[in-house]
């Protein structure tokens, strides 16, 4: 077994008292407890601070925790970012957790495989009954890049372990005021052009969306977060895996502009031409993203 720490588990979290504990159950329960585990605590209001404070006195596994006025999953990711030393590093959401013996599992094939050449290590998410979430990776497959597994076919969330000096090497996501979401995947998009990732095919995290997860409102977030889109589909027109993606890029990126009244969009577009033909989609796809809203919004309602 491995026994040098050299991994930080972090936790970003807010309001999740009553699903965090399951995921400091399965930090608990690794064999290897040669870990760091920090959890962000962005601006919570419920009990969270005093369950930490807890678990730290229990003096299982060593607990950093830093609390931070809510802003949102990215700028938890800056401040965990900002704030880990060790080699390693691993996002473990505080309503997941963490495969049986995984940190023994990662630590050991990073020590056999792992090398200056790569940007970290890709494994799998699976539901908490154990449904493997998407697709796996092909047998043959040593290593990949995020974009290249979903453009040729790839599916699911993914549990990424990254090299803590390369995800450094790439600028913080942009903060704006009053927003509360920039799309994760941009970081790993820009490190992607750089490295590949070696593949882990095991099951690493077993996951559980919530109802109040990003996943169910992101047409929400469209509307109330248009700097933050359009910071990441200005960098997905220019770096998609494909033309189709990188010219749907394009028209989200209008009707982000659209939402945050940019009248400079076209000014700003790193691809002109692209935008020209993403108008009129664009301007629709933006009345659509409004309607679906505003229908929610009543549907909702009127169910009360």
């Amino acid at each position: 077994m491995v026994s040098k720490t050299r991994i930080t588990v972090f936790t970003p979290t807010y309001n999740r008292a009553h699903t965090i504990n399951r995921t400091y159950k399965s930090l608990c329960n690794q064999t290897c407890k040669e870990f760091i585990w920090l959890i962000i605590d962005d601006g919570s209001s419920d009990n969270t601070r005093e369950l930490v404070e807890q678990w730290i006195n229990e003096d299982i596994i060593q607990i950093q925790y830093i609390y931070k006025e809510n802003g949102g999953m990215h700028t938890a990711h800056n401040t965990a970012y900002n704030n880990i030393s060790t080699e390693l590093n691993i996002c473990i959401d505080s309503d997941d957790q963490i495969a049986e013996n995984a940190i023994d599992t990662i630590l050991t094939f990073w020590e056999k495989y792992g090398d200056e050449t790569y940007a970290g290590l890709v494994g799998l998410d699976a539901t908490l009954d154990g449904r493997l979430i998407g697709k796996g990776f092909p047998d043959n497959l040593k290593d990949t890049t995020l974009s290249s597994y979903y453009a040729t076919g790839g599916k699911g969330d993914k549990k990424l372990v990254y090299r803590t000096d390369v995800i450094k090497r790439y600028q913080d996501y942009p903060e704006y005021k009053g927003e509360r979401l920039v799309p994760l995947g941009v970081k790993y998009t820009l490190i992607d052009q750089d490295y590949k990732l070696l593949i882990l095919n095991e099951v690493l995290c077993y996951v559980e969306y919530q109802d109040t997860g990003s996943s169910n409102t992101i047409f929400k977030q469209y509307i109330e977060s248009p700097k933050g889109f359009s910071y990441a589909r200005k960098i997905n027109m220019v770096y998609g895996a494909t033309l189709k993606k990188r010219f749907l890029s394009c028209i989200h990126y209008v009707s982000s502009s659209i939402f945050e009244h940019n009248k400079e969009f076209y000014r700003d577009s790193p691809k002109k031409i692209m935008t020209l033909f993403s108008l009129i989609p664009g301007t629709l796809l933006n009345i659509y993203i409004r309607f679906r809203v505003q229908f929610l919004d009543k549907f909702q309602g009127a169910k009360k």
